[in-house]
């Protein structure tokens, strides 16, 4: 497997020859080469320390990441706040709370527990842009160190921020946290035997939900593959099931994604918690507009009436948008993408139709544990199951297919000819072409992989066999394309 490198980190197998995974001499190059950059972007008078906090989710491999990371930065003069175990947005959160300078997160998110990460965040607690994300790679790979003095060795100090984290979400105006007590409701966790074991028992037991616990014991086993797909959350339907719980909840290894399941067993759709979240918060600025006779754009102040999603991602979203008069835009696949976006149009909510959540009246960044606290919310006020509630969403379904290329170049040239031949339908090529036929409400995106020659076909449909019928329609085209 190779070390891959991209502009929101590095990230690799654990074990093995420098290039081929994630070695201790990849991790010091990419912390140093991250301190490089971290000065030059925030230029401080000199004597002033500069601080970075470091969160970890509960990988095996974790305290050897860990030690090697903040061992560098200690090195570089860099002051540490050691976050320990903590999920990618208490991490992001961190970073707020401190005002520190930066921050790396210590996780491979869903891969496999044999892989781990580096990825970076700014002073605001965000990913890094593509320039910066670039130049840091750049500068990893110039082979030339200059640590600091022994004088000028950073410091380290430990704090947990998990209950803070928890706090500041409970704090939110649109948490209804007396509601979901009083609704009494029983859940099924499944935190995969990561830091979600943690920090998730602790934000339902603040919300009086009764929470039984399926694998949440933070020792980085994981007890299943750890994506929240519904392949992988047999167990945790079962569970819910035999408990005759009102909710399944899963995440993933670091908690920045939510996937749910109904109180029947069946997926509630990881493209629908977003979709769901939205339509309480859309629908919460539009009733209070109402009510107090005053205007949407003032209710949703300091915000704007709309939402952000990536290019992939369901068009529910746009369709419950729509129902109360707001705007949808579109993002890049990305998380960067999509807050960048959001930041643009000031959007009141946005996220990824993998089950992240992005409120940026918390943070800009998903976070499963705010996705949870506005969900149960939602469920609270509306007093109706979650089959109901999944039901009342707009009905589409995603085939998610790809084509297997011999050569990267012919890539450009099928997404090209793509555009070419749906000319007259409306096309959107900010990441890859998606093509939207809007008189059937379907569309499909193309989008070229970074690190193999593969397109990525995601149809969506109002049903599975129109989805599945536009994919094999598009393949059909691009293999005809190829042989040209």
């Amino acid at each position: 497997m190779t070390l891959i490198k991209s502009i929101s980190g590095i990230r690799g197998t654990v074990g093995g020859q420098p290039g081929e995974a994630l070695t201790p001499v990849d991790i010091v190059k990419f912390t140093y080469a991250y301190c490089v950059k971290l000065r030059e972007r925030r230029p401080k008078p000199e004597g002033e320390r500069y601080r970075v906090v470091v969160g970890k989710d509960a990988r095996i491999s974790g305290e050897m990441v860990e030690n090697i990371v903040c061992g560098t930065l200690i090195a570089c003069g860099v002051d540490v706040v050691k976050a320990g175990f903590a999920s990618t947005p208490t991490t992001e959160m961190a970073v707020i709370f401190e005002q520190a300078d930066g921050g790396i997160i210590l996780t491979a998110s869903h891969n496999p527990m044999q892989w781990n990460a580096l990825k970076l965040l700014n002073e605001k607690g965000e990913f890094l842009n593509a320039g910066e994300g670039a130049a840091i790679l750049e500068c990893a790979e110039s082979g030339s160190f200059d640590f600091a003095p022994v004088e000028d060795l950073g410091t380290v100090t430990e704090t947990d921020f998990t209950d803070r984290h928890i706090d500041a979400v409970l704090a939110l105006d649109a948490v209804d946290a007396d509601a979901v007590r009083k609704a009494g409701f029983k859940v099924v966790l499944d935190a995969v035997n990561s830091v979600g074991g943690i920090i998730m028992p602790r934000l339902l037991g603040k919300l009086g939900v009764e929470c039984i616990e399926l694998n949440c014991t933070p020792d980085g086993r994981f007890a299943h593959n750890p994506e929240p797909l519904p392949a992988n959350l047999t167990g945790l339907s079962e569970a819910v099931v035999s408990h005759h719980a009102d909710l399944g909840i899963s995440v993933d290894p670091d908690v920045d994604r939510l996937a749910l399941i109904c109180e029947d067993g069946t997926p509630f759709g990881e493209e629908y918690t977003l979709v769901s979240v939205a339509d309480y918060l859309l629908s919460r600025v539009y009733e209070k507009a109402a009510e107090t006779g005053k205007s949407i754009e003032d209710i949703a102040a300091p915000y704007s009436f709309c939402t952000v999603s990536n290019l992939s991602s369901s068009r529910a979203l746009r369709d419950v948008t729509e129902k109360f008069g707001g705007e949808c835009f579109s993002a890049a696949v990305g998380e960067v993408n999509v807050t960048t976006k959001m930041k643009e149009c000031g959007a009141l909510i946005g996220g990824e139709g993998n089950g992240g959540v992005i409120y940026p009246a918390l943070h800009y960044g998903r976070d499963a544990m705010v996705g949870i606290a506005l969900f149960l919310t939602s469920l609270a006020h509306k007093k109706c199951k979650v089959t109901e509630l999944r039901n009342a969403c707009p009905q589409y379904t995603i085939a998610k297919n790809k084509i297997q290329l011999s050569d990267k170049s012919l890539i450009d040239k099928i997404l090209d000819k793509m555009k070419e031949i749906y000319a007259s339908e409306d096309i959107n090529d900010i990441d890859g072409v998606k093509i939207s036929f809007e008189a059937e409400k379907k569309w499909v995106h193309l989008r070229k992989s970074n690190t193999e020659p593969i397109i990525r076909i995601y149809a969506e449909a109002p049903d599975a066999r129109q989805a599945e019928k536009l994919a094999e329609d598009i393949i059909a085209i691009a293999e005809d394309i190829i042989k040209e």
